[in-house]
This record gives C-alpha cells, structure tokens and sequence, in this order.
C-alpha cells in the first residue's frame, strides 16, 4: 500500500507520491491547574544536586509544555471541535516550594484497591529521597482520621514503607464517608500540614475538591492533590485508574474457573460476578481476555431474561451447541429487574450511594427457576463465583505498580512546582495535571457503541437485547 495523504488518498498510479499539506487546527484552550501563589519560582530542584543521579537538561519540563486531551483529529469536518489541553506532568527545573519546610500528609478512601500501599510507598520515598522532605505522615482511617478521636498520625520513613508494594489492601486503614469539611480543615491546620495527597475514588476527589475550595476560602497555604483509584475504572478523563489491570487479571482467573465448573456438569452454567457499578470496563476487559465467555451483562446496557431475544433463549441455545455457558455480570447490571422492598429503594450507604441488590444470587436463582420450569427433569447445574474482594486485596500486578509509582512522582513533581488543586493521570499515554473540579465531575461508561464493545460481540455473539416485548 502506497503512502496516504491527509484525505486517505493514497499514491497515484504512476507511483508519486502526494505532497505533504498543511492544515489549520482549530484554537487550543488550556485547563490549566492553579498554582499556590503568582510569585516567581523560589528554590532550584533538589534533584539537580543529587549526589547519585545527574538529570540530562531534557529532563525537567519546560514551563510551556501541553498534552492534548484527543490525540486524533477529523481533518475532513467542516466544523472541527475546539482542541484541549493539559499541562504536561513531571519536574521542573525550578520549584515554587522549599522542600525543607513542606509537611505531608498522605490518606486512603474509600473501598480497597490492588496498589494502594504502592502509592503511599512511592510517595514517601519520593518526596524523601528525591526531594529531601523529612515531615511525611500517614492519615490513618480515611477523611474522618483528620480529626476523629481516634485519629492516627503516623510518621513515614524509607525503612516503614520498605516493603507495602507487596501487600495488599492499605497499610494506613481506610474507611468510606466521614466527611465533615470544617473538621477536616481545621484538623489539617493544626498539624501544620502544608501539602495533602489524597487517594481515592470520584466520591473521595468530590471531597477533595471541597478542601480544595475551604483552603481557598480560608486563604491557606496548603496544597492538595488527588490520585484517582477505582477498581472498576469509572473515573473519566484519564486513560484508567490504577488497580485496573490487577482487577482484569484476577477477574480472568474466576472465569477460568467458572468455564472448568461448566464444562465438566451437565447442561452447565458457570456464573461470574464481577465489580462495576455503574461501568462494565472489568466485565468487558475481562471478556476479552478469557475468550470463554458467553455472555457479557454491563450497566451501560438492559438486558432481559424471558421471550424470543433474551438471556435465556440464548444461553438455552448455547448449551445446546456446546454442552455448557460462561456467563460474566457486572455487579451494577440488571439492576432494575431485581425486586424491591420500599426500603431497600430508600437504602444508602455511607458514601451516599444507593445500595444495589446483589444480581449474582439473583441471577442464579432466576436461571435455575426458568431451567425447572422449561426444561423439568433435565439436569442442570449453575456454578456461582464472586471473587470481589479477592480482586481488591491482591498486591498490585507489575503493570499496576509501575503505574502508582508513575502517578505519585507524577503528584509530587505537581505539588513541588506549586500546583494544588489537581490529579496527575495519562492522557493518550501522556502525563498530565488535570483540574480536581474537571476529574470529580468526568465519568467513565462503557460505550456500548464503540468498536471495544464490537469485539465483545464478536467474542460472545451474544443478543443485543433490543427486542425486548415488554
């Protein structure tokens, strides 16, 4: 295939080959990320008088340097939409804060995640080995472990975080809610902290995006950044949370298993539950890479269990073919099928959520009720697997926590410059400092219409569910 022009032309018949073109993009508009003061850089880097490690001059990051947010553009659209950028992550050669009076405080929120003690480990080491800080706490239980009375304050050193990228959960607790913002803030002033890493999920960076507007509102000279985790990779913007992956990973293992239950009953099922609540990314990743599911139930779409095109035609018709089907649902889908009692409708948990009803039981019980009912005195068998809390613990898998230490250095480096009020994260595998405010609002759905979506279907051939009678 000869060379292709900007309009998908390739080279004429008699081999030349088109001439390059210019294009005209449209205007850039920079979500920049706000700094602590408007002064000018204070100190230089500490990095530069390393004694073991002597940084090239492309090293630090020029002042000026940008990331788009889309890294594809429609050159033939009459109408091209306005470009986004992010300022790019990583050191700069001069700092806006003197490394020997910062104070840290590090917190974990919300549920488990696989690299948690990862992110912790990387950021005291750092914010101590790169930057000379020597005031790096951990806050131990969550929000509430700035002022609760229980609250724990531990001091961080090398030799303390030494080994965390090895173990699961959080080393320093964590807990959901718990959230009084003038508590909070005041507990964070009286320990004299001037700059706070908070790891957590969209519910925790909507925190953090509050503490960031109180330290405004108060005039403090504090900073804050957030470090996005979600197991089930809903938070937008970014290219994904860390943990993801490690999630995928183990998520593989239950289908395995749940495949091995199937094809050795007969007329078998086996029935996988897997996190999302209100994505499918683990359930759609998964998929993919186990090639043994049948079928793929995600919250971005309805399904329905009865009548031609529903889930158990097709998973009748699958059995009949092969002896045996894997089916995978995310724990946020199908939802709305499931009964439920006033109060359960009221219910909430602590971070405010509505409490979802667990579909995996359900669903079983529903295949088992319909198989009965149908087919009498044939045998059958649904294997049911729940591995959820076995994919939060696990210690992060070596993609993972290469990414948690890229994102803490990536955090720090922020922090140093002067920046507050935002997340490092990938964008288009490039590192940026995006907007609190512009991650707590971002989320993340599958869509249903893209082309991963298209190789799901071309990996289960499943119904599209869009027949629904009812």
């Amino acid at each position: 295939m000869g060379p292709t022009g900007p309009n998908g032309e390739g080279g004429g018949a008699d081999g030349t080959v088109p001439t390059n073109t210019t294009v005209n993009l449209p205007p850039l508009t920079l979500r920049d990320v706000p700094r602590l003061t408007a002064a000018a850089p204070v100190v230089p880097n500490p990095i530069s008088r390393h004694p073991y490690f002597h940084p090239s001059a492309t090293f630090y990051i020029s002042p000026g340097d940008v990331s788009l947010r889309h890294a594809f553009f429609d050159l033939a659209s009459a109408t091209p939409a306005p470009l986004v950028a992010y300022r790019r992550a990583g050191p700069r050669q001069e700092l806006s804060i003197d490394p020997a009076r910062a104070r840290a405080a590090l917190v974990t929120c919300g549920g488990l995640c696989p690299g948690l003690n990862t992110v912790l480990r990387e950021l005291v080491v750092g914010l101590q080995e790169l930057y000379g800080v020597r005031d790096v706490f951990g806050v131990a239980a969550g929000y509430r472990g700035f002022y609760g009375a229980d609250a724990d304050h531990i001091r961080l050193d090398l030799a303390t975080v030494d080994d965390w990228h090895k173990k699961g959960g959080t080393v320093l607790k964590t807990t959901r809610g718990g959230f009084d913002l003038n508590k909070i803030v005041d507990g964070i002033v009286a320990r004299e902290y001037t700059q706070v890493y908070v790891i957590g999920g969209d519910g925790t960076m909507r925190g953090a995006v509050a503490i960031f507007k109180e330290f405004k509102r108060r005039g403090l000279n504090i900073s804050i950044t957030g470090i996005p985790k979600t197991v089930d990779n809903d938070i937008g913007i970014i290219d994904r949370s860390f943990g993801f992956q490690t999630a995928v990973e183990i998520a593989q293992q239950a289908i395995d298993a749940a495949r091995v239950e199937a094809v050795s009953a007969v007329n078998g099922i086996g029935l996988v539950k897997l996190m999302g609540r209100s994505t499918g990314h683990i359930a759609l990743h998964a998929t993919l890479s186990s090639r043994d599911v049948d079928c793929c139930l995600v919250p971005e779409l309805d399904f329905y269990l009865e009548d031609k095109g529903g889930l158990f035609e097709f998973l009748y018709e699958r059995i009949k073919q092969k002896g045996h089907a894997v089916v995978v649902v995310a724990e946020g889908a199908g939802q709305e099928l499931i009964p439920r009692t006033d109060d359960q409708k009221r219910e909430r948990d602590e971070s405010g959520n509505i409490v979802f009803l667990d579909v995996g039981p359900w669903l079983k019980s529903e295949l088992g009720k319909w198989w009965k009912r149908e087919h009498p005195g044939e045998l059958f068998t649904v294997k049911y697997i729940d591995p959820t809390y076995m994919i939060r613990a696990v210690p992060a898998n070596a993609t993972d926590n290469l990414y948690c230490t890229l994102l803490a250095h990536s955090a720090i480096h922020g922090i140093m410059a002067g920046y507050t009020g935002f997340v490092p994260g990938p964008i288009n595998g490039n590192y940026c400092y995006i907007p609190l405010e512009d991650v707590a609002a971002a989320k993340n759905p599958v869509d249903v219409n893209d082309h991963k979506w298209a190789w799901v279907r071309s990996v289960t051939n499943q119904p599209d569910f869009l027949n629904n009678p009812k």
